[in-house]
């Protein structure tokens, strides 16, 4: 990888040759696919065969298909009516609960003002007008996503959200807050001017003085860049999509000093409270 490439010169052909090696071996591979004999299962009976919407069949293709097993594995653990619901009970008509998808509309706001800066780059938008008004949009919702997040957050935290069995939801939830904050720290470092080197220069010992000086460089742009604009807002939302899915499965937690049994542990029990306590629709 150190030492420069051999290479094939005939003609007008000017080539590699780790690269002809490796188009041979994509051809040799290529050849065997077609002329190989591709390993076949066991045939299934005339009787299981039907078409997709045919129940018996698929009950039969189900038993030794692990794509119906999942299928159903997963319709077991998350059914439609907890992932989608449309009724809710009473006490959900809560503004925490509306701090919580502000910050996920403000995350919209975020992703596609973000991808429009990425494509025009630093010196869009700190000269053109149209520059500045998206970043504007960019910086104003990240100030509303984390808002909504920490009034959230403090709701929860007041509520006891991790009771019955919902710690990994309130664990999640705290995770994105942590790396929130490491997003909007990259994205302050990733402004390309003299506010962003103002953070970077003061920063960087603090940074160092935590041990992890050596794999993240706060003065190498690129770097902090590269993260803001990928790596972490994968993870933001990622966990978003995970704390969701958990809220789904778990249910809503029930205020303090309205317990009535353990059976409150389950989500089915959660999701039908709204006969006791009044459910509403959404």
């Amino acid at each position: 990888m150190d030492t420069p490439a051999t290479y094939v010169h005939w003609m007008f052909i000017d080539i590699s040759v780790p690269n002809l090696l490796l188009i041979l071996l994509m051809l040799v591979v290529f050849a065997m696919a077609l002329l190989l004999p591709f390993p076949r299962h066991k045939a299934t009976p005339l009787s299981a065969e039907s078409e997709p919407g045919d129940s018996e069949g698929n009950a039969v293709a189900g038993e030794r298909n692990w794509t119906a097993r999942l299928r159903d594995a997963i319709s077991a653990r998350w059914p439609w009516n907890q992932l989608l619901p449309d009724r809710q009970p009473a006490y959900v008509h809560s503004w925490v609960y509306v701090f919580g998808i502000g910050a996920i509309a403000a995350l919209v706001w975020i992703v596609a003002s973000g991808v429009v800066l990425v494509f025009f780059g630093p010196t869009w938008w700190h000269i053109s007008s149209a520059g500045r008004f998206v970043n504007s949009i960019h910086y104003w919702s990240v100030q509303a996503f984390f808002f909504c997040m920490v009034l959230h957050l403090w709701g929860q935290y007041w509520m006891a959200a991790w009771r019955h069995g919902r710690a990994i939801v309130w664990f999640f939830g705290v995770l994105i807050f942590a790396l929130a904050i490491g997003e909007a720290f990259t994205g302050y470092l990733s402004q390309q001017n003299l506010d962003a080197q103002w953070i970077a220069l003061n920063g960087k010992d603090a940074i160092n003085s935590i041990g992890v000086g050596s794999f993240f460089n706060i003065l190498d742009y690129g770097q902090m860049f590269g993260l803001h604009v990928m790596l972490l807002p994968l993870g933001v939302v990622s966990l978003i999509g995970i704390h969701i899915a958990l809220v789904r499965m778990k249910g809503v937690v029930r205020p303090i000093g309205d317990e009535p049994d353990e059976s409150d542990a389950s989500p089915a029990s959660t999701a039908s409270s709204g006969s006791t306590t009044g459910a509403t629709t959404r």
